[in-house]
């Protein structure tokens, strides 16, 4: 373990899987990018500048595992898609990989199509859904704000890493038989952890952009700015 890359390196998984995984993460990107430009305007498309460019700082914090060649980061998908949506967010996610494994060398190139499915696709989708629900049930404040972005950063973070897992299993580069269980626990328990320092930093960074400028978070566009607290609904509809 001389050289533990950030991502999925090349030779962890065979070949046939990561070139499935390839496939499924092309089509996915396709249909994001078709998605994504109904909702780009002047206010969206620099902040999904700057989101990728914080996503490519954070994930530079790299926290090794066990398993040679495979480590755990904090991933960003949540915070791009409370700022930017889910679509234009996995995309700022895929191109941070991207550059990742093409000019440094942070996960295998062969790979790549297993790292964009993992992290950019079912970590981004998993914190939307997760957003979308909670925003309807929670106080519209700051404090319903920050819940919705921790926990959508924490569980997004362990969903993610186990899509590694379910990977693995497909056609790992050594049969771990019934130690994928055990893979799957070590896994998603140092996911864990690094979830809760994820969502930390999701709640602090969204948070502070909803109390300067709302306009700027996406999922806050349909719902209208928070409150300073919850409006009370006293005497049915004026």
């Amino acid at each position: 373990m001389e050289h533990l890359a950030m991502h999925i390196s090349n030779g962890i998984i065979n070949g046939p899987v990561a070139a499935i995984f390839a496939v499924i993460a092309l089509a996915a990107m396709a249909l994001c990018v078709q998605r994504g430009r109904q909702h780009l305007d002047d206010r969206l498309a620099p902040m999904a500048g700057l989101v990728a460019a914080f996503i490519f700082a954070v994930q530079m914090i790299n926290f090794p595992i066990f398993t040679a060649g495979v480590s755990g980061h904090l991933l960003g998908g949540a915070l791009a898609a409370l700022l930017v949506g889910p679509w234009v967010g996995a995309l700022c996610v895929a191109v941070v990989l991207t550059v990742q494994a093409l000019v440094f060398g942070d996960g295998g190139v062969a790979m790549l199509g297993l790292n964009i499915t993992n992290l950019a696709i079912i970590g981004t989708a998993a914190a939307y859904l997760l957003i979308v629900a909670l925003l309807r049930v929670l106080p519209r404040t700051p404090a319903g704000l920050a819940v919705t972005a921790f926990v959508s950063a924490l569980v997004s973070v362990v969903v993610a890493a186990l899509g590694f897992v379910v990977q693995y299993k497909l056609g790992g580069a050594v049969d771990l038989g019934d130690n994928i269980a055990g893979l799957a626990g070590t896994i998603a328990g140092t996911h864990l952890l690094i979830g809760v320092g994820e969502g930390l930093i999701t709640a602090m960074t969204v948070l502070t952009v909803a109390k300067t400028r709302p306009d700027l978070v996406y999922a806050l566009r349909a719902r209208g700015p928070i409150a300073s607290s919850p409006v009370p609904a006293v005497g049915g509809a004026r």
